[in-house]
């Protein structure tokens, strides 16, 4: 028989997932602008070329992207876990579907980067295309998921 987890864990957990998903969205708005950042140096010539690569914009967004891709993943998982030991089963709605939804589009954009690193022009599109539909999917989640906490407490 393993262990019960006290009934004031399994509500604290409750929480970890919206926190998490929620810094997470400020740092996809935060990698957003560095890729506007690291297009706009591609594009520019002469001097603004020269201090726009000083600000290292594309390590800085390749960085931070590995950063989300990591803790996206886990968080979507540790969201689905904690539900799970809360309640015996997953809920099958739109949140979590959506979330499933966006753990697969990071993982292709993710996967498209050693294309871009050979010039891929497609790859860039896309890559651009997939992460603003995953930042219009994760503000709408962070809408359903603040209601789906009002629930929780609701309950409290």
């Amino acid at each position: 028989m393993s262990p019960e987890l006290s009934t004031s864990v399994k509500y604290w957990l409750n929480f970890f997932h919206p926190v998490l998903m929620w810094v997470l969205l400020v740092f996809s708005i935060y990698a957003a602008y560095l890729g506007l950042q690291v297009q706009r140096t591609r594009n520019a010539q002469g001097e603004e070329k020269k201090e726009l690569i000083k600000g290292r914009y594309n390590l800085r967004h390749y960085q931070i992207g590995s950063i989300l891709l990591a803790l996206m993943v886990t968080g979507a998982i540790g969201g689905m876990a904690v539900t799970y030991i809360n309640n015996g089963k997953l809920f099958v709605q739109p949140h979590l579907l959506a979330g499933l939804g966006m753990t697969s589009l990071i993982a292709f954009s993710a996967a498209l980067s050693p294309y871009m690193q050979k010039g891929a022009n497609w790859a860039r599109a896309t890559h651009i295309l997939i992460n603003f539909t995953l930042l219009g999917l994760f503000a709408w989640q962070a809408v359903t998921g603040v209601q789906i906490v009002q629930r929780i407490l609701t309950k409290a």
